[in-house]
Formats: C-alpha cells, structure tokens, sequence
C-alpha cells in the first residue's frame, strides 16, 4: 500500500468516535488517496470558500446566498440509453445504498485544494440500476434550474442550467462518488446539496452540484465551462501538471489552510484511474 493510500491513525480514530456519536453508520472501507502531510480542511473553510455560481461569482457568495434553496422534497430524473429509466425521489434515490465516508482531495482550477471527508456511495452503483445499454457511451448530468431558488441563473454569468459529463467508464470507477454529506453532517446548501457529483481526479468544476437529471446518451455531452471557453476548460479536465490553464500555471497549487505552495499531483494523486486514459493525449484531450 503506497503512502497515498493511507489515513494517519490518530485522525481516523478520532473522526470515526464522532461520527459515531453522531449516529453516522459507516462500513470499513480503505480510505483512498489519503496521504500523510494532508490534514483536513477546516469544515469553515469548505463550507464558507465555494465555486457555484448560481448564488454568485465570489468564493464567499454561496454560504451567504444559497439560504433560499429548498433541498426537500427533491427529485432526480435518469434516463436516455437505459433499460430502467425512472423518476426518483432523493430518498429513493439514496435509499438504497449503504452510506460510506471517503475523504477525497478537491483540485480547483484556480489553483488551490482542499482535503474533505465525504459521505455518500459510488456513481457506479447507482447508475447500474437503470441499466445502461451498450449505446450508453457517456453520462450527462444537470443542476436544478430554478432562478428563484438560485438568484445567480438570473444572470449571464454562464449558461444554465448548469451542465456536466463523463464518459461511462469513468463513471463507473469506483472513486467516482455522489455525495450526500461532509464532516458527517448531511450536505449544505453551498456545497450542492442535497446530492453532487464527486470526482477527485479532475478539477472542481467537473463535480456538478445539486443534481436533478442524469441521462445516458450516445455522444459526448456539452458541458457548462467548456462551453463558456473551451480554450480553458476542456471535457476531461483532468488534474494535470503538464497542461497548463492559457491565463495560470497549473504545476503547483496551495492548500486551503497552508501558506506554502505544493506540487501538483497527476489526476491529483489518484493514480488508479491512469488506464481509463491509456493511449489518449492528455495534452490534446484536456
């Protein structure tokens, strides 16, 4: 087991005594990519310091604005290429599944990172149960669209609703998560609530907040800043060193919490998913 791979003893103990205090159930699973100089953000940081435009452009506009978003009822739309298309409820949708905790590394374009523990359950486990057919090549997935929940789609900042994809097979990796909650606390409005996307080896913007549909389709889906620049946001955006953002450097990044600058990890540490992109150019295919 690499380093990288590994949760320092004391903090592991001592998060899973409060989560259980708390009435968190958890299941004893590795923690992934979790590596012995990280420390978790401080939860006012991660809760007070987010990228989600439909309550604002300034990091501090969500956790002021996102008040006005009603998180229940909620309901999650998925279908196009699959066997089982259906509308769920965000309690059926996640009933079903056993709650994990993973704490996972989020890599902003921007340049700066943070270290957050999750709670939620894997994509692939929820998407197998539409039963995607062999013509699902990609998964698209879109934000709620409702000005007057989110006053910031009443603006042109980009275009709404809010839109994301992957392809299939790296919607079915098993580090590809839907997140319910952090620091064991169900997830807050700013953070996308009540159910976003998770995907730790590409950048931030790629894990679609407050979800409402998901379809299955046959082509590469639009995505919401490759459509606003597609010079500097591509459809993969994988964390990558080597690939530079037109207007920064994206070889270093710093810690949300630290002063110091650190190197930038290929697909962010996650070396796992390294064969998903075997063949490809990842400077052309940013």
């Amino acid at each position: 087991m690499s380093r990288d791979e590994v949760t320092p003893k004391d903090v592991y103990l001592n998060r899973r005594q409060i989560l259980a205090a708390m009435g968190i159930a958890l299941v004893s699973l590795p923690r992934p990519a979790f590596a012995k100089e990280d420390v978790l953000t401080a939860k006012e940081t991660v809760t007070g310091y987010n990228n989600f435009y439909e309550f604002g452009t300034e990091k501090e506009d969500p956790a002021q604005n996102a008040h006005t978003l009603r998180p229940k009822p909620w309901t999650i739309a998925v279908g196009g290429e699959c066997a089982k298309p259906g509308t769920l409820s965000f309690e059926e949708f996640v009933q079903p599944f056993t709650p994990e905790e993973r704490i996972y590394r989020l890599r902003c374009v921007e340049g700066w990172s943070m270290v957050i523990p999750w709670q939620g359950f894997p994509l692939g486990e929820a998407l197998k149960r539409f039963e995607p057919t062999e013509r699902a090549k990609y998964v698209a997935f879109q934000t709620l669209h409702d000005p007057e929940q989110m006053p910031g789609q009443k603006t042109s900042a980009l275009q709404w609703p809010y839109v994301e994809g992957l392809r299939i097979d790296e919607a079915l990796h098993p580090l590809a998560f839907l997140a319910t909650g952090l620091y064991g606390e169900a997830l807050p409005n700013q953070n996308g609530a009540p159910i976003r996307l998770v995907v730790p080896w590409k950048y931030g913007f790629k894990s679609i907040k407050s979800i409402v549909k998901i379809t299955f389709t046959q082509t590469q889906p639009p995505t919401s800043w490759n459509l606003y620049a597609p010079r500097e946001y591509g459809f993969y955006s994988n964390v990558n060193p080597a690939v530079d953002h037109p207007r920064w450097s994206q070889a270093t990044e710093r810690r949300l919490g630290e002063f110091f600058r650190r190197d930038t990890l290929m697909f962010n540490g996650y070396d796992t998913v390294a064969p998903l992109y075997a063949g490809m150019d990842l400077k052309a295919d940013f």
